[in-house]
């Protein structure tokens, strides 16, 4: 393609144009003038600059390299000097400069970004816990967007070391039982003793010993309650009997706050029914009065309902108070939802749900196919690959189907053992952590039919909707033949095929347009084909299938419960189990979060935010129900959290809007935290830090903000409210993080151990430096001589025709 350097030039074009309009119209040499208007064009196409691009690629064999050795307090456990033994080993092969980062913090997010030029590439020796700054991935893919890529050394480690938290809520209420989580890790993952305990208060309220042999334990205590209002703490230790480099991290402290029970209101509650059993208990209800004075109320619960009970005045009233950051859940029931005409009326206009049958979406079999030949990794889609695969799992409208992922190079390989059901949130994490882990092959080869037959195999027994998805950089010219026949074959037993093509950043013979294989292959079955550049991720419509018939409810009237979202505040804590009998058929609202299905993928909770405020759509009934009781095991054991869980969740903020209220969340020594004091009564807003006065900012309506760094480590007093001051932050990370190797490897990188790197990262390193470089070429020249033949060629041809014509006339003048 030719483009120009100075397009401004072509506007001279206009004037010769009219110019040689003109003398045509008035002149009779018509050929000598049209001959000058081109010669003209040409011309001025010439000042024009025109000029092409040629594209080489460029390998440099001394590859600049910066070394970033991690050297902060939390690099005790590892063999010293590894850094410096790898910066000696690479200066002898090629430019290389070290960089030591050292104190009690780790910032390597903000390293990776200030030598990421894009005429490097960096080398981290370091166990990867990053612990302020800049986030770690943003740093690599800011590293990739420059042309730098990122490589991880890990270090060996010598000794092991333990630590300790605690988890869970800040905020409590006054008498409930609560559950904390104290939570031990350790570097290595080897067995070891340790005895832990835990005091409230400076009593001690739970003790045992432990044996652990993983890298973290949680240890669960339950039944946890306060029976003062105010400020609490918590206090964990844990004595180890084996190694442990430094104890500072293994006593954690936790500041809890009391509060007084949530008044909540209460309408069409069940008495005697399971879920009034759960509210009394652990709330202040009010039953009476119906929607009168709900402003002094945190939440309202509407038990089985019929929408006739709710005049368009009441919603009305319903809205303002969840714009006011309240919360509501409707339970369901015989009279409620899709049984107590919900569908288009004003109090369906609040809810997550509409109270419609969902549209079945199960019965979709997907294979994902993945390309993780070498050539993924030397030309930078290996990446784009994996994403593009996670992006498809977490699709939302696969949440009922089942899915399998092979990675193929030069031969296929089953990456997540069969297909996996998509609906629960443990299988969707599994599917993510093996995608990430996925490393090139040691050969170039791209065989897909070896991919394609495992493909085969799996959904030969399968029934419904059968998709493979193909997600590779193209190269797969050597096993075109053999694919395209077992392709054939698959697309004929009604198998829908799609090709996701990443741009390469390769030779051209791996580019759209050179490589034309993938294309020709989706022509040649009738699949769909996708070319993506770097970057972009494919948008495959899947869409909702239709339910057969007998396939509309379960052969005995049982629906297992299922969670689909175990990360939601309601349901992080909670192993839902059992079944229920019976619920209201209802469908999600766009932007709603379904937390709890059954098996057959109808929703059971499901939540949004309306306004500033919270609703939660529990669509099974209140444990008692009225001829039928469908949800017993929903109130029962473990389960009976997901109420009050729920609850919480609409209630957001437990504490009392009245006088002056204090947030702040514990920190770690060293690092600050900002306070929140909002003013609900007059006055004048005041608060001290163990005695001292703090200076605030008015940052919104009566709320005020203030930054402190509390030290030394302990409880501190905020003006009654506590908070908790713990060890540095990079003593709670231990050992090496196992979520950084494949971050280094998604965005072009490698993960070496001190001897790998030694040996082979250099090489790599040279590899990357690969670029193609498009260079400039001018062709000027060709439109001048253009000018120049044409020009010169009118000449002559007027010359020659004038010497016959002076012939011509000698001959007569002769005659």
């Amino acid at each position: 393609m030719v483009n120009l350097e100075k397009p401004e030039m072509l506007w001279l074009i206009i004037p010769a144009l009219v110019a040689g309009i003109y003398l045509l119209k008035k002149g009779r040499k018509k050929g000598l003038i049209f001959s000058r208007i081109i010669v003209a064009i040409l011309l001025i196409v010439a000042l024009a600059s025109p000029f092409t691009l040629i594209s080489r690629i460029t390998t440099d064999d001394s590859p600049d390299l910066v070394i970033i050795s991690d050297e902060t307090d939390s690099m005790a456990l590892f063999e010293n000097g590894t850094a410096s033994t790898l910066y000696e080993a690479m200066t002898a092969k090629t430019s290389a400069s070290l960089v030591r980062l050292t104190g009690d913090s780790t910032a390597l997010g903000d390293a990776i970004v200030q030598y990421s030029t894009g005429d490097n590439q960096i080398v981290l020796v370091t166990d990867g816990n990053s612990n302020t700054g800049e986030d770690v991935e943003n740093a690599l893919k800011f590293a990739k967007e420059t042309g730098t890529t990122v490589y991880l050394v890990q270090p060996e480690m010598k000794l092991n070391d333990l630590s300790v938290q605690i988890e869970g809520d800040k905020t409590v209420i006054f008498k409930n039982e609560n559950q904390f989580d104290i939570v031990v890790s350790q570097a290595m993952e080897q067995t070891v003793t340790y005895s832990y305990e835990l005091y409230s208060d400076d009593t001690l309220i739970r003790s045992g010993k432990v044996t652990q042999t993983e890298r973290e334990k949680v240890i669960p205590v339950t039944q946890v309650k306060f029976s003062k209002l105010g400020a609490h703490t918590l206090k964990a230790i844990i004595t180890p009997s084996g190694s442990d480099v430094d104890p500072i991290n293994n006593v954690y402290y936790k500041a809890v706050y009391t509060v007084p029970k949530p008044k909540i209101r209460a309408i069409g509650l069940e008495t005697g029914s399971p879920l009034a059993d759960v509210l009394l208990n652990l709330y202040e209800v009010s039953t009476t009065g119906e929607l009168n004075n709900i402003d002094t109320r945190k939440a309202i619960i509407i038990d089985n309902t019929h929408a006739n009970s709710f005049t368009e005045a009441e919603v009305e009233e319903l809205k303002s108070y969840l714009n006011d950051g309240k919360g509501i859940v409707v339970v369901g029931g015989e009279r409620s939802y899709n049984f107590g005409d919900y569908l288009d009326s004003p109090i369906e206009e609040i809810l997550p749900v509409t109270s419609k049958p969902t549209d079945w979406s199960g019965g979709r079999n997907v294979v994902l196919l993945l390309d993780i030949s070498q050539s993924t990794s030397a030309h930078g889609t290996l990446g784009d690959i994996l994403g593009n695969a996670i992006n498809i799992i977490y699709n939302e409208n696969l949440r009922d189907a089942y899915l399998g992922v092979i990675a193929f190079g030069t031969e296929g390989k089953d990456v997540s053992g069969g297909m996996l059901f998509l609906g629960t949130a443990s299988n969707l994490e599994y599917l993510e952590s093996e995608i990430k882990t996925l490393t090139p092959g040691s050969t170039s080869e791209t065989s897909l039919d070896q991919g394609l037959a495992i493909a085969e195999e799996w959904l030969d027994s399968e029934i419904g909707e059968l998709e493979i998805i193909v997600i590779s950089d193209g190269g797969i010219e050597k096993s075109y033949d053999d694919s395209l026949q077992i392709a054939e074959k698959i697309v004929g037993e009604g198998v829908n095929l799609y090709y996701i093509h990443i741009s390469s950043s390769a030779p051209s013979q791996y580019d759209k347009y050179s490589n034309r294989y993938a294309e020709m292959l989706m022509s040649e079955i009738g699949g769909t084909y996708f070319y993506l550049e770097q970057g972009e991720r494919a948008n495959i419509n899947f869409e909702d299938l239709q339910q057969t018939p007998d396939e509309e409810t379960a052969d005995l009237g049982i629906y297992p419960l299922i969670e689909l979202n175990t990360k939601h505040f309601i349901t992080k804590n909670i192993d839902i189990e059992g079944s229920i009998t019976g619920y209201n058929d209802v469908t999600p609202k766009a932007g709603a979060d379904r937390l709890i299905i059954t098996s057959t993928g109808k929703p059971v909770l499901t939540t949004w935010r309306y306004g500033l405020g919270r609703v939660a759509a529990l669509t099974t009934d209140n444990g008692r129900g009225g001829t039928n009781m469908w949800a017993t095991q929903m109130y029962s054991g473990n389960n009976s959290k997901l109420i009050s869980s729920t609850v919480n969740w609409v209630i957001g903020n437990p504490r009392e809007e009245t006088g002056a209220v204090v947030e702040a969340e514990d920190t770690w020594y060293g690092t600050p935290v900002t306070i929140e004091l909002t003013m609900y009564d007059e006055g004048i807003p005041t608060l001290k830090l163990d005695g001292d006065a703090l200076d605030l900012s008015l940052t919104g309506n009566n709320v005020y903000e203030s930054v402190i760094n509390p030290s030394p480590i302990g409880i501190h007093d905020l003006s009654g409210y506590p908070i908790a001051v713990n060890y540095a932050l990079e003593y709670r990370d231990v050992g090496l993080n196992e979520e950084l190797p494949a971050l280094i490897k998604a965005y072009g990188g490698s993960t070496y151990s001190v001897n790998e790197a030694r040996a082979q990262l250099f090489e790599e390193a040279k590899g990357k430096s690969e670029k193609i470089v498009r260079d400039s070429v001018s062709q000027k020249i060709y439109f001048l001589l253009a000018a120049l033949i044409i020009f010169l060629g009118e000449v002559i041809l007027r010359r020659i025709k004038e010497i016959r014509e002076m012939k011509k006339l000698q001959q007569e003048i002769g005659a």
